[in-house]
């Protein structure tokens, strides 16, 4: 695996060059290669993991549901080709089942609720709540509101309905810039058979703040306080929300009605408005407001350092964030894995890369904690941003070897713009791509693709871009209009009209 990619890092290091594509070496790649794009990553035929027993190849249940549910302009077609299959007769339908398949089409909702119906009409089958839940967020992620709908109502039927779901419904209507409605589904809790009190009010409002309705927000709490009385869980909210849309003041202005109310300021009151300076990189404004904690006897915790660490390496006051790393231990603050992440992340964006590799090493093994895929990935970023491809695909494999942790799409990103800076594209980009689908059953998200597209673009292949293209517009991802900018002036100079065409029309609706 890789093999083309690691041969292509090793030239480069030895001959300190960049190399051209070494091509399709093997009869393997050389399909791989002529497959086209979009056949490829939807992965109809690279998700069937076949096992080979006297000489005749079985298909397992999970099998052949994701080579089903790849297929199909429609969910009502994908749940007929399943019903009408024999070969899905006999798949022992289950919870687990069923969860981690619609994991795999989170961002495909068509194949994911042609699945769910289908194991619906299974004899003694009855969905669990976190299907159903699940089943609503991808279908409110894709702006399917009448299919939310009509899912909440069946949900109502069976008293399956929980604060969760309201939640996930009301997320993604705020997500989407339907506040009105995210509004209506909490004025009509009660009819779900839930309660209107300060846990589902808290709901609304933090639903509200985290897509920047602060001011919404705000005068629902204004005309609801006489019956529902807020905690100190409403004022953090509220700061969250007004340090979000770097309204500060009024954050300060919110611990001053906290007060009001009779409750103190926490950590994570304080803490949130430092992480709103550390955006900003107004660090002396941080410094005062650990003085001002100091001197009411709330102590910063770690995470409050992990974020002030984070920003500070980010701006690049390395000696500045390793000094508040020291800071904190000397307060007896308990490092966690979030706090080794910065940590690593601080020495290798300057440049230790020793002193990062033995703080994962060494360092958090002796405090009792275990790596998790951020760390991973950080490391993995790290060793590739200072030209140790090796290195970063040796942690790759440590990583699915250990059984800590698995391998997210972010873990491949360093790898996947490392195949483009060595200018090792077709064989090295075929092999991560499969990699990520055959082994780990990722499924690519909108990063990945808009990755993908850039990278290709810019090595001027937009023929293989534009397919890929073609192929996230079919999964019902929205791209970026970035993307559609730089795929659509590509696609012009080779008078691909009809791929510009295609792709003005997709940007009209963006």
């Amino acid at each position: 695996m890789f093999g083309d990619f690691l041969k292509g890092i090793r030239m480069q290091a030895a001959y300190a060059r960049t190399f051209s594509c070494v091509g399709c070496h093997s009869l393997r790649l050389r399909n791989l290669c002529s497959l086209s794009t979009s056949s490829r990553l939807v992965g109809a035929g690279n998700f069937q993991h076949r096992e080979q027993c006297e000489g005749h190849t079985r298909l397992d249940g999970f099998d052949i549901l994701i080579s089903k549910a790849s297929k199909g302009s429609s969910d009502d077609e994908i749940f007929q080709s399943l019903v009408n299959d024999r070969a899905c007769d006999g798949i022992n339908v289950s919870h687990d089942l069923i969860e981690v398949l619609l994991h795999r089409f989170k961002d495909n909702w068509k194949s994911a609720f042609g699945i769910f119906k289908w194991a619906s009409l299974h004899s003694g089958f009855r969905h669990s709540p976190e299907t159903y839940d699940m089943m609503v967020d991808i279908l409110g992620k894709m702006k399917q509101w009448g299919k939310v709908r009509d899912l909440l109502e069946e949900m109502n039927q069976g008293s399956l309905i929980t604060l969760n779901t309201i939640a996930k419904v009301m997320r993604r209507f705020a997500g989407a810039g339907q506040w009105e409605d995210a509004v209506r589904i909490f004025d009509e809790i009660e009819t779900l058979g839930l309660e209107k009190n300060i846990e589902s009010l808290n709901l609304l409002i933090d639903t509200l703040c985290k897509e920047n309705n602060v001011e919404q927000a705000r005068a629902i709490l204004l005309n609801l306080k006489q019956h529902i009385s807020p905690n100190a869980y409403t004022f953090n909210i509220f700061i969250h929300g007004w340090c979000k849309v770097r309204r500060v003041d009024e954050a300060h202005w919110t611990i001053l009605e906290m007060k009001g109310h009779g409750f103190c300021p926490s950590v994570i009151s304080y803490t949130t408005i430092i992480q709103c300076y550390c955006r900003e990189q107004n660090f002396n404004r941080v410094y005062e407001l650990l003085d001002e904690m100091r001197a009411q006897d709330c102590c910063p915790n770690v995470i409050t350092f992990t974020g002030i660490i984070f920003a500070l390496a980010k701006a690049e006051k390395f000696e500045e964030a390793l000094q508040m790393a020291e800071r904190m231990k000397s307060l007896g603050c308990r490092p966690d894995v979030l706090f080794y992440n910065s940590l690593i992340y601080t020495l290798g964006r300057a440049g230790r890369v020793y002193d990062a590799t033995y703080v994962f090493k060494v360092e958090m093994h002796s405090a009792g904690l275990t790596p998790n895929t951020c760390t991973y990935n950080t490391m993995i970023s790290m060793f590739c941003d200072h030209a140790q491809q090796i290195k970063a695909f040796e942690l790759l494999k440590e990583m699915e070897d250990s059984g800590l942790c698995k391998p997210n799409t972010q873990s491949y990103h360093p790898l996947i713009k490392s195949c483009f800076k060595a200018g090792i594209i077709d064989s090295c980009l075929n092999d991560i791509l499969d990699y990520m689908v055959d082994r780990h059953n990722l499924c690519l998200d909108i990063s990945t693709y808009t990755l993908i597209i850039h990278g290709l673009c810019r090595a001027g292949k937009c023929e293989w871009a534009y397919s890929i293209f073609e192929e996230m517009i079919d999964r019902g991802l929205v791209p970026r209009h970035r993307t559609c900018r730089l795929l659509l002036e590509e696609v012009k100079l080779k008078n691909m009209y009809e791929a510009a065409e295609k792709i003005e029309d997709v940007m009209k609706k963006l």
